[in-house]
C-alpha cells in the first residue's frame, strides 16, 4: 500500500469527538489506525464498488462515526459479534479498532469484498477477526456458527423481516441482533411475526441523530429468547423473495 496520506486536524478532531460522543477515547495511535483504513477504502474503492461515498468528511461521519453509534449496546468482554453482510467493513472493523477485546466475524458474499477485507485487517494487525465469504442463509444453517453470537449487527442490509432471518439464527439465546437502520423507521406490525417466528423480542427501537449532524438513524435492538427453529433460515434467495409474513 502507498504511504498513507494524514487527516487534517479538522477531521481528525471531527472523528475524536464523534467516538467520544459514542464513550470512546481515540488516542493519536487509533486515529491512525483510521487514517489507514480511510486510505485503504479509497484505494481499493478505485478497483471495485465499496461504497459511494468518497469525500473524506463523509466517510468519517457516515461510516466511522455511523458504526460508534452502536457502541453502547455492545455490553460485557470479551464478547463475539457478527457483522453480516459487511461490505467495506462496517460497522465491524470500527467497533474492532475501538474495542479489541471483542471477538469480531465478518460475513460477506463476494469474494472480493473478503479479499480486500482481510488486507484492512492485516495493515490495521487486528487479532481475533475472521473474514467469511458466505451467504447469511448459507452461514446460518452452519453449526460452527448457527447461536455462537453474543451479538449480531447489519447495516442497512434488507427489510427487517428480511434481515431478522439473516441474523437472528446466529445469535445465542439471551444475545442481541442490533439492526442499524436508515432515517425510514419500519412498523414492528411489518416484522413482528417473522421476529417471534424466529426467536426474538422487540427490547428497544432507538432513534437519534448522529453527532454533530441532522444525519436521522435507527436502531432496533432484538433479544433472542428462544431457539430459532431448525426450518431456519431458509435456502439462499427465499427469505427475500419470500419473506415471513
Amino acid at each position: 500500500m502507498r504511504e498513507s496520506l494524514k487527516m487534517t486536524n479538522e477531521q481528525s478532531e471531527l472523528l475524536k469527538q464523534g467516538a467520544l460522543f459514542y464513550g470512546v477515547q481515540l488516542n493519536d495511535s487509533l486515529v491512525e489506525k483510521f487514517n489507514i483504513y480511510m486510505e485503504l477504502l479509497k484505494e481499493w474503492n478505485g478497483k471495485m464498488n465499496l461504497t459511494s461515498i468518497e469525500d473524506d468528511k463523509d466517510i468519517i461521519v457516515k461510516h466511522f462515526i455511523d458504526s460508534f453509534s452502536i457502541l453502547p449496546y455492545l455490553k460485557g468482554d470479551s464478547i463475539k459479534l457478527v457483522d453480516v453482510g459487511t461490505g467495506a467493513g462496517f460497522p465491524g472493523i470500527p467497533i474492532k479498532i475501538v474495542r479489541p477485546d471483542i471477538k469480531l466475524t465478518l460475513v460477506d458474499s463476494l469474494d472480493k469484498r473478503v479479499k480486500y477485507l482481510n488486507a484492512v485487517i492485516s495493515a490495521l494487525n487486528l487479532k481475533d477477526v475472521t473474514c467469511i465469504h458466505s451467504r447469511a442463509e448459507d452461514i446460518g444453517v452452519n453449526p460452527l456458527y448457527r447461536e455462537k453470537f453474543d451479538f449480531v449487527t447489519a447495516r442497512a442490509v434488507a427489510s427487517m423481516k428480511v434481515l431478522l432471518e439473516y441474523c437472528v439464527p446466529l445469535v445465542k439465546v439471551k444475545g442481541k441482533f442490533i439492526a442499524m437502520k436508515g432515517s425510514n423507521p419500519e412498523s414492528l406490525l411489518d416484522f413482528e411475526k417473522a421476529m417471534k417466528e424466529l426467536g426474538g423480542v422487540l427490547e428497544a427501537t432507538d432513534y437519534f441523530v448522529l453527532h454533530n449532524t441532522d444525519i436521522e438513524r435507527n436502531i432496533y435492538l432484538i433479544k433472542k429468547v428462544r431457539q430459532t427453529p431448525t426450518k431456519y433460515p431458509r435456502k439462499a434467495g427465499i427469505p427475500s423473495k419470500c419473506p415471513i409474513i
